[in-house]
């Protein structure tokens, strides 16, 4: 159910590849809260996507970006801004990509070529965000910028691979920035880590069934859906959050603060 808590806001949403991406969501549910939006991804995505069909349904432009390349950025946040008609309330940054993991190498023999990329994606992209906004002062007083995470980064999952590395960094330029943002122009910065989610990327890493599954009985509310990590992001990017910035927040189901689950310990009785 709608509550126009995005009325009259203006953004940006990184990421929406296809209906199972969490950045998707993100944008129907802004639409439906009254936001107004462009949506962006890296061309190459765009190819390989749905998004023209998002832009439709959420009656939004899409700006093709390379969240790694500074140029397309500030084009990125002045036609934005053009087009929206002034001056941006929320950024959704739904990137990452590895391509150790995609090639199969294992963390004990990285190909270190593919482990820059990886941090220049997943990582200090976000800073590249962060600094375009900032310098091009788009980003209007009390605004919200975004990041999704997950919990590798405090915790090691064997198969995560560098991508654990990379959401480490994300969370540790969420903080050095916000502070430097916060302290400027007032604009809140913040991760969200998320439940594994059943998205083109997260299905991607190796033994990703058999985690989700784990997760699911190690939670005791199970799993958050894509779906309610759209909700949790509407909340972050409305006033009702407004003084809430430089934090990692959890959203997985009480996954992060169980040391072990009923269901899991009996699963291991003699």
């Amino acid at each position: 159910m709608a509550n126009d808590l995005l009325r009259g806001k203006k953004g940006i949403i990184f990421g929406a590849l296809d209906p199972n991406s969490i950045a998707w969501k993100v944008a129907q549910r802004a639409h439906e809260e009254g936001a107004q939006f462009v949506l962006t991804n890296a061309p190459v995505a765009l190819r390989m996507g749905a998004i023209n069909e998002l832009g439709e349904a959420t009656n939004s432009e899409i700006i093709p970006a390379d969240a790694t390349n500074m140029e397309d950025l500030e084009n990125l946040f002045t036609k934005s801004q053009e087009i929206l008609g002034g001056k941006l309330d929320f950024v959704l940054h739904s990137i990452g990509m590895s391509p150790n993991v995609r090639k199969k190498r294992h963390y004990t023999d990285l190909n270190y070529d593919f482990y820059h990329k990886t941090l220049d994606i997943s990582a200090m992209s976000f800073h590249r965000v962060l600094q375009t906004a900032m310098k091009l002062d788009a980003m209007n007083e009390w605004g919200s910028m975004l990041a999704l995470t997950y919990i590798a980064a405090q915790r090691t999952f064997p198969d995560y691979n560098d991508m654990s590395d990379a959401k480490a960094l994300l969370e540790s330029i969420t903080r050095t920035f916000g502070y430097q943002y916060g302290s400027a122009k007032k604009v809140r910065v913040n991760t969200i880590s998320q439940s594994p989610t059943p998205t083109t990327a997260g299905t991607g890493v190796k033994g990703f069934n058999a985690f989700i599954n784990y997760a699911e009985k190690m939670s005791p509310l199970g799993n958050a859906s894509a779906a309610d990590c759209a909700d949790y992001c509407i909340t972050m990017f409305s006033d009702l959050t407004k003084m809430v910035t430089m934090q990692n927040l959890f959203h997985d189901g009480g996954f992060s603060f169980t040391g072990v689950s009923q269901e899991v310990m009996e699963r291991f009785e003699d």
